[in-house]
C-alpha cells in the first residue's frame, strides 16, 4: 500500500517544491494534474524541492479525466468544503490510496466534489480569520497522518547516528 500525493493544477512553485521534498521524505508518488502555472524546471520549484528530485516518483496528467482513468486505488479529496475531518477516516487501508489536493487560488472542481461527498475530507481551522491554509501544510498533515495510522511503515523511527548516539 501506498499514499500517493495528487496536486490539482498546481499555481505555486514553491509549494510544489515543499510537496515534493515531502513526498520524498515519506516514499510517496507525486502526481500532477495539468495545465501548472509555472514551468516543471522552474528554479524556485527546483529550489524549494532542493536535491531531492531524483528520489522522487513523479507523474504528469493532462486534465483530471486522465488521472482519474489511470488511478487504481482509493480517492480522498481534501478540502475545507467537507464534512467529514481527516483525522476519522480511517486511512491504514491495504490498498494504494490517493490524496487529492486543488489549486492554491480556486481548490477542487466544485462539480467534481458534488460528484463525489463521500471522498472528501477536510481539516478543521479558524475560517473567519483565515481563508485556507497553506496546500504544502495541508499535504504534510494528511500524508503523516496516514502514515501515523500505518505505523510509519518503511519509514525511520530512530535514526541510525542518533541512534548510536544514544548507546
Amino acid at each position: 500500500m501506498t499514499n500517493h500525493i495528487v496536486l490539482f493544477e498546481p499555481q505555486i512553485p514553491q509549494n510544489t517544491g515543499n510537496i515534493a521534498r515531502t513526498c520524498a521524505a515519506t516514499n510517496s508518488p507525486l502526481h500532477i494534474i495539468k495545465p501548472m502555472g509555472f514551468p516543471i524546471d522552474d528554479r524556485k520549484m527546483k529550489r524549494a524541492g532542493l536535491d531531492y528530485w531524483d528520489k522522487l516518483e513523479i507523474h504528469f496528467y493532462d486534465n483530471l479525466a486522465d488521472f482519474m482513468s489511470q488511478m487504481k486505488g482509493k480517492l480522498y479529496l481534501i478540502s475545507k468544503f467537507a464534512e467529514k475531518v481527516y483525522s476519522e477516516a480511517n486511512l491504514a487501508s491495504d490498498e494504494d490510496q490517493y490524496f487529492l489536493f486543488g489549486r492554491e487560488d480556486k481548490g477542487l472542481p466544485e462539480e467534481f466534489m458534488r460528484e463525489h461527498p463521500e471522498k472528501v475530507l477536510r481539516i478543521p481551522m479558524n475560517d473567519e480569520h483565515v481563508r485556507s491554509l497553506n496546500v504544502s501544510n495541508t499535504v504534510c498533515m494528511i500524508v503523516y497522518e496516514a502514515l501515523r495510522q500505518q505505523n510509519f511503515a518503511g519509514l525511520e523511527l530512530v535514526h541510525t547516528y542518533e541512534a548510536d548516539k544514544l548507546k
